[in-house]
């Protein structure tokens, strides 16, 4: 098996809200876009695929589900608290402020407009190991 590529999909109530968000303020681009889809890319990082809650596309047993439970994690290069500020300054909502864990992953999370989190991550030396 050969993966050529890596995409989440997240069924959101307001696809416009959400391709928004991320276009806006997490650098993505729409690929394609239709009334209840949108297919987001970056060189970078992990596609996104957005559907409306209730699209037909979906088997019948999804169409009514949300994006819930599931955190979108970016790991960063570097710079991770001036994203903070930087989305901060933007009115983006700091969900979980800009925190360190002993097993050595510094981290903050936001959340778009449809609830959908999304956390920020790097990786810094513990003295764990």
């Amino acid at each position: 098996m050969q993966f050529i590529a890596s995409t989440v999909s997240l069924t959101v109530d307001d696809v416009a809200a959400s391709q928004a968000f991320f276009t806006t303020h997490l650098g993505y681009t729409v690929q394609r876009a239709a009334d209840g889809f949108a297919s987001l890319s970056r060189d970078d990082a992990t596609e996104i695929v957005l559907l409306a809650r209730g699209i037909e596309v979906l088997p019948p047993e999804q169409r009514d589900q949300r994006a819930s439970g599931l955190i979108l994690a970016f790991t960063l290069a570097g710079g991770l608290a001036e994203q903070e500020k930087r989305l901060r300054d933007a009115g983006v909502q700091i969900t979980m402020p800009l925190r360190q864990e002993p097993w050595g992953e510094t981290l903050f999370q936001v959340t778009d407009p449809n609830g959908v989190i999304v956390q920020f991550v790097e990786w810094v030396a513990s003295e764990h190991g």
